[in-house]
């Protein structure tokens, strides 16, 4: 499947079909030790592919739908033909989820926020109190997540920032909430270096939070 340059996270939601898999933009080995280096190239050489794969396949008979972008598919889902609504939810938001993620994990050698700042900064003053505190509802949510899925923190249709965990490959666009930052808890995301230690491997992930890519969500 043939890889975009790194695009950021309102680009790929701009993609229209056919999608495409964007690259890293960094080497598997970059956020290492939150994120080894095999764990990164299945996750994304493999398992990201095959979302972008199973959406093209699906939507390759779906001529009508082909000029919306996938984030028009995933806000407008209950619009779509109940044939192609399951795929778009769970390969089209793996898609979008994934894209994000990507972003947000920090390499070693960038120069990125430690904390957020700016306009969120300031939301997540206003609405959790601190830093530590959103991160800490974010490890709950992640922890506390059954079976697989994600943490997100996310920005409501009322302006606030709220903390939700959601199942298996569920974006928050689904129900019109902006994604901010997205921990994945599938098992893939972790298992080859964690195990069962997910707590680890969430508080790993915390410290890696491009929170400049965060924060450019909300602006």
């Amino acid at each position: 499947m043939p890889s975009a340059t790194l695009l950021a996270p309102d680009a790929v939601l701009s993609q229209k079909y056919p999608f495409t898999l964007p690259a890293l933009g960094y080497a598997n080995n970059a956020v290492e030790p939150a994120v080894d280096a095999q764990t990164m190239g299945i996750h994304h050489d493999r398992h990201h592919a095959a979302y972008v794969t199973n959406l093209n396949k699906a939507l390759e008979s779906q001529p009508t739908l082909h000029g919306y972008s996938l984030g028009e598919l995933l806000m407008g889902l209950r619009r779509w033909p109940a044939a192609v609504q399951s795929v778009i939810r769970n390969n089209g938001g793996g898609h979008a989820n994934h894209a994000l993620f990507w972003n947000l994990l920090a390499p070693a050698a960038a120069a990125t926020a430690a904390a957020p700042n700016g306009k969120l900064g300031d939301m997540i003053v206003r609405d959790f109190g601190s830093h530590e505190a959103v991160n800490a509802a974010l490890k709950t949510a992640a922890v506390g997540q059954f079976g697989s899925g994600w943490s997100w923190l996310v920005k409501t249709a009322t302006n606030r920032l709220v903390v939700r965990g959601l199942p298996n490959q569920d974006s928050p666009l689904l129900e019109g909430e902006l994604p901010i930052v997205g921990i994945d808890v599938w098992e893939h995301a972790y298992y080859l270096k964690y195990q069962n230690r997910r707590a680890d491997y969430v508080d790993a992930v915390l410290k890696r939070i491009n929170w400049d890519v965060a924060g450019a969500q909300v602006q």
